[in-house]
């Protein structure tokens, strides 16, 4: 039997402009008070678990979280690997449009009246609706055609996911691997290990996706868990 790699997948803590709720992929701003203070909390909540390594995208939001979450660990030493694998989507002409705009232009294109209505829909296990087509749609509407369509996502985080598997494999020993991604694109490299029924409206800031990795299968354990934040807020 070989090693277990449980991995800790973290939305990052909350930015300027998810407080402005403006489209927020590519495009950057730093955490805010309350995103910090977050981020401070789960690190105190994860300090029982010793990770073996530690990943993030390459854009500022999750840098800046994963190092509050090592320091208040306790783990602040541990080395930490920028993968370009794991930034958030592109949303192209849409980055920082605010949300409810691009959601609207999404619903009418897919012949909705109003975005509540479309999400209503698509976590409606159902309906015919998908996730995935509405993250097409953006791709479709955006005139500048740099947003990515929710394959080019799922594939480039699952590599990002498969690659860890591959350093963290080397040994026997079983180990705890911590990364801090994004929303959409945690959603989308989680997609094709538990189909439809993992989406959520939202992966709240700070919150942690369980992962394991055993005997060459993915198990996923918890998803959109906010009781380490709970835990080291109340230590």
């Amino acid at each position: 039997m070989g090693s277990k790699i449980t991995f800790y997948i973290v939305r990052h803590g909350k930015t300027i402009l998810n407080t402005l709720n403006k489209v927020q992929g590519w495009s950057d701003t730093p955490l805010t008070k309350e995103g910090i203070e977050v981020a401070e909390n789960l690190g105190k909540g994860l300090k029982d678990v010793k990770f073996s390594s530690a990943f993030c995208s390459d854009l500022r939001r999750t840098r800046e979280t994963i190092n509050i979450i090592l320091k208040n660990s306790d783990q602040k030493e541990l080395p930490v690997t920028e993968k370009p694998e794991l930034r958030e989507i592109c949303f192209g002409a849409y980055e920082t449009a605010l949300a409810t705009e691009m959601f609207k232009d999404v619903a009418l294109y897919l012949h909705y009246t109003n975005a509540q209505d479309l999400f209503n829909d698509i976590f409606d296990k159902n309906k015919e609706i998908t996730y995935k087509e509405a993250v097409n749609t953006i791709s479709i509407l955006d005139p500048m055609k740099m947003a990515e369509d929710f394959n080019t996502v799922e594939k480039r985080t699952h590599k990002a996911l498969s690659d860890m598997v591959q350093i963290e494999s080397k040994n026997k020993e079983n180990k705890n691997v911590l990364i801090v991604s994004h929303g959409l694109s945690i959603t989308l490299m989680l997609h094709n290990l538990g189909g439809k029924r993992l989406f959520v409206k939202d992966l709240e800031n700070a919150s942690v996706c369980k992962v394991v990795f055993e005997d060459g299968k993915y198990i996923i354990e918890s998803v959109n868990d906010m009781s380490y934040a709970e835990k080291g807020k109340n230590s």
